[in-house]
């Protein structure tokens, strides 16, 4: 059976006066006045209509209901005595001359009001995540998602990108994660994966001579969720040029982006073309991050020289960075918060002191510097009523908590941080290697497939630890939304770069057949890039949660609460994928 409407529950105006009409809804409440008359809530996707209750009949078809059941109402418009500014329909009401119960609530009480979802605990908002969703502040976060993923596509489109659709099930590949295993039934003891990303075969796309390829990627990674990554499944904007250079890239990506921002984001401000460029060495010197926050201006300074020798412990034989902020005039109560914060989120002290108007040190470690006074206000060009926050350690551990320090500062400043825009930047020239921390050996820094600067030449000529990538990361406000590169293309240039990590031409051509076997029969110079879909959403809505925007999102331990998964299976279905079970007590 087909339910049939008139009009919707936020359509109705005063030209509707005097029409019989059908609206079709949920019933949301109803404040009662007696036992023939209350007014009645109607809520559907589109907005609210009052209904007026008005005869004993009416009120005992109503009452015959729970608050949620779906009902239709057949009725009369009229104009309402006191109107409602905020409904869009607020200047009418409908006296009903049909009610028809369309679907049932079963339930008296619900797991929380619909209107005050968001207030609840998380896990019962997933649980129930189809209530959740009916409330229209969380539902129209959704309804924004598609409507960028739209404006995303054809733009797409129109700069003559090409959308195709690559494979779920694939084969397992290192791209740094672990995957999801999808266990084969025709062929025992072998798996397929779901993608990590779509790298392989955009790449495969480009030597098989498409141009321009984009899709909005889905993609499974088997992490920790955090505020910024849902664990599972996530999309991507994924995008590859064929004859590229990273320039092209940016050009794209710096035309497609920020209007989208700025349309539909809670600032109304982004950066314009060109991005700002900023090296990755430069970045972790001048911010203390690879994804530096933009719209604040602080910046961080060397004071390895000036504070040596001290007498101040923490400082002794370490790199030492300082961040210097004019007119901060917070409480000691705030400032011990935000070194409090540093160490929670970096596990290393920050440290601070003042220069006060008279031109004295104060506070903090200040008592440290008395007999270094003028070296300190001159290497840090000080002046009276400035705030110097400080870091120690290794070199990256400075870095890296200075750059925490100097976020937190900006964030605390009334004047160091701009507001109400989207500050984009590339991060650029990425080491091609690095030595693991855990193994001690020269590893890829970021994606084994980028191409080197200097090709050849530099895998054969360079200290590896000095090569620099064709490897660029895209950040906003202090958030990364992708990594991108300029691919390497070449079989040879390829099995050497692989070489230097210890990995010989047989081990490339086992891990990547299908690549590196399309690359031999002459492949394009090609670049790409993948925003995060979801990153970029809860950017644009102003969330502080990416699971506010997905619909259907896993908690932060990947469960599945609503499906109530992941889940066991019978033992027929094991048997099918020729799977043991092997669970011992510590597993569980």
């Amino acid at each position: 059976m087909i339910q049939s409407r008139t009009h919707t529950c936020n359509e109705l105006k005063m030209s509707n006066v005097g029409e019989c009409v059908i609206i079709v809804g949920w019933y949301e409440n109803i404040r009662r006045v007696s036992k023939n008359l209350g007014f009645l809530q109607l809520r559907d996707y589109y907005g609210v209509t009052q209904v007026v209750i008005e005869t004993e009949e009416m009120m005992d078809i109503v009452d015959s209901v729970n608050n949620e059941s779906t009902l239709s109402i057949e009725g009369v418009v009229r104009e309402r005595t006191s109107k409602n500014a905020t409904l869009a329909t607020g200047d009418i009401e409908i006296v009903p001359e049909k009610i028809t119960i369309l679907g049932k609530c079963q339930y008296n009480a619900l797991p929380f009001e619909i209107n005050q979802s968001k207030e609840a605990d998380e896990n019962t908002r997933l649980k129930y995540r189809y209530l959740d969703l009916r409330n229209p502040n969380v539902k129209e976060k959704i309804i924004l998602r598609s409507k960028i993923v739209a404006d995303l596509r054809n733009r797409m489109n129109e700069l003559g990108f090409l959308e195709i659709n690559t494979p779920i099930l694939t084969c397992s590949s290192p791209e740094g994660a672990r995957d999801y295993l999808v266990p084969s039934r025709n062929f025992p003891g072998k798996f397929y994966a779901l993608p990590q990303a779509p790298q392989q075969f955009k790449q495969i796309l480009m030597a098989s001579g498409f141009d321009r390829y984009f899709q909005i990627a889905p993609c499974f990674r088997d992490e920790d969720a955090r505020a910024d990554r849902s664990p599972g499944e996530f999309y991507q904007l994924d995008m590859e040029m064929a004859f590229a250079s990273q320039e092209d890239v940016f050009s794209i990506v710096e035309e497609v982006l920020p209007p989208v921002f700025e349309k539909y984001g809670v600032y109304k401000t982004a950066s314009k073309a060109p991005f700002k460029h900023i090296q990755y060495t430069t970045a972790m010197e001048v911010y203390g991050s690879d994804k530096p926050d933009l719209r604040i201006d602080l910046l961080i300074q060397d004071a390895t020289e000036v504070m040596a020798d001290c007498g101040f412990g923490p400082f002794e034989n370490q790199v030492v960075k300082a961040i210097v902020v004019d007119k901060f005039n917070a409480t000691r109560k705030v400032i011990d918060k935000i070194c409090a914060d540093v160490e929670v989120q970096t596990g290393n002290k920050a440290f601070w002191f003042k220069l006060d108007e008279n031109n004295e040190l104060v506070g903090g470690i200040s008592k440290f510097l008395v007999d270094k006074k003028e070296q300190v206000i001159e290497a840090l060009g000080l002046k009276p009523g400035d705030f110097v926050g400080l870091t120690a350690g290794k070199k990256l551990v400075a870095q890296k908590t200075a750059g925490v320090l100097r976020k937190l500062l900006g964030y605390a400043s009334e004047t160091h941080m701009k507001q109400d825009c989207y500050e984009f930047c590339w991060i650029v020239d990425f080491p091609m290697y690095e030595i693991g921390e855990e193994s001690g050996k020269l590893e890829f820094c970021h994606n084994p497939f980028s191409m080197p600067q200097g090709g050849m030449d530099a895998l054969m000529n360079e200290d590896p630890e000095k090569i620099l990538a064709y490897q660029y990361d895209l950040v906003c406000n202090g958030v990364e939304l992708s990594s991108g590169a300029v691919r390497n293309h070449d079989p040879e240039i390829m099995i050497k770069a692989f070489e230097l990590v210890g990995l010989g031409e047989e081990d490339v051509k086992a891990k990547f057949p299908a690549m590196y076997n399309a690359f031999c029969y002459g492949a394009p110079p090609h670049a790409g890039i993948a925003p995060g879909v979801d990153r970029m959403i809860m950017l644009i809505t102003g969330e502080e949660s990416i699971r506010e925007i997905i619909p259907f999102p896993m908690n932060k331990n990947a469960m599945d609460v609503m499906m109530g998964a992941p889940s066991e299976v019978e033992q027929k279905q094991l048997e099918d994928v020729h799977i043991k079970i092997d669970i011992t007590e510590e597993d569980k």
